[in-house]
C-alpha cells in the first residue's frame, strides 16, 4: 500500500514538472529575442501577455513612486526644500503617466487594435522611462529605482514600439486609404 502511494505521488510530481517544462515564458528576454529575430507578428496570446507584463511593470513603478514620494515628504531622503518641490512636481507628473498607462493597458486588453491607446501607452512608458532614469542618476533616489529605469526603457522602446505599436500602425495605414471623393450632381437649371 505504501509503495503505491509513493508511485502515485512520483507520477503526479512527474506530470507537474512536465507541465512546467512546456509552459511558455513571456519574460522581457522572450520579447527582446522576438525584436532581434526576424520580425513576425505577435500572436493574440503574446499580445495579451505583453500587456500583462507592462501592467505589472506599471504597478511596480507605482510602488516605487509611492516609496520615493513618501520618503521625500517625511524627510527620510535628505534634499533641500527647493529640490524637493521640483522632484515632487516630477513625481506628480509620473503619477499621471502611470495612471494613464494603466488605463490604456485596460483599453488595449478590450480593444487590441486601438491605435490611439497604443500611442498613449507608449508615450506614458517613454515619459516614465526618462524620469526614472533621471531619478536613478540622483544618489538619494537610485536605491529606490534601481533596475526599474532601464527595464522601463526596454519595455517601452524596442519591445512595445517594435512588436505592438509599429505593426498596428502599419496595419491601420494599409486599411485606410484616402476617402473616396463624392461627385456633386450638376444642378439643373429650369427655363422660364
Amino acid at each position: 500500500m505504501e509503495y503505491r502511494k509513493l508511485i502515485v505521488a512520483g507520477f503526479l510530481i512527474f506530470l507537474g514538472l512536465i507541465s512546467f517544462a512546456f509552459a511558455e515564458d513571456y519574460s522581457l528576454q522572450h520579447f527582446l529575442t522576438r525584436v532581434t529575430s526576424k520580425p513576425v507578428a505577435l500572436s493574440k496570446k503574446e499580445k495579451v501577455e505583453l500587456l500583462n507584463q507592462i501592467e505589472r511593470l506599471l504597478e511596480k513603478a507605482l510602488q516605487v513612486h509611492g516609496k520615493v514620494t513618501r520618503d521625500i515628504q517625511t524627510g527620510e531622503i535628505d534634499i533641500r526644500y527647493q529640490e524637493g518641490d521640483f522632484w515632487i512636481s516630477k513625481l506628480k507628473e509620473d503619477r499621471k503617466s502611470i495612471e494613464a498607462g494603466m488605463e490604456q493597458v485596460k483599453l488595449l486588453k478590450e480593444k487590441p487594435g486601438h491605435l490611439v491607446g497604443s500611442v498613449r501607452l507608449y508615450k506614458s512608458l517613454k515619459d516614465l522611462s526618462v524620469n526614472f532614469n533621471a531619478y536613478n542618476n540622483m544618489p538619494s533616489f537610485s536605491a529606490f529605482v534601481g533596475d526599474l529605469a532601464p527595464e522601463l526603457e526596454l519595455w517601452a522602446d524596442p519591445v512595445f514600439y517594435q512588436l505592438y505599436l509599429l505593426p498596428l500602425a502599419r496595419l491601420k495605414d494599409v486599411e485606410k486609404g484616402p476617402p473616396p471623393k463624392e461627385k456633386k450632381p450638376t444642378p439643373t437649371v429650369k427655363k422660364p
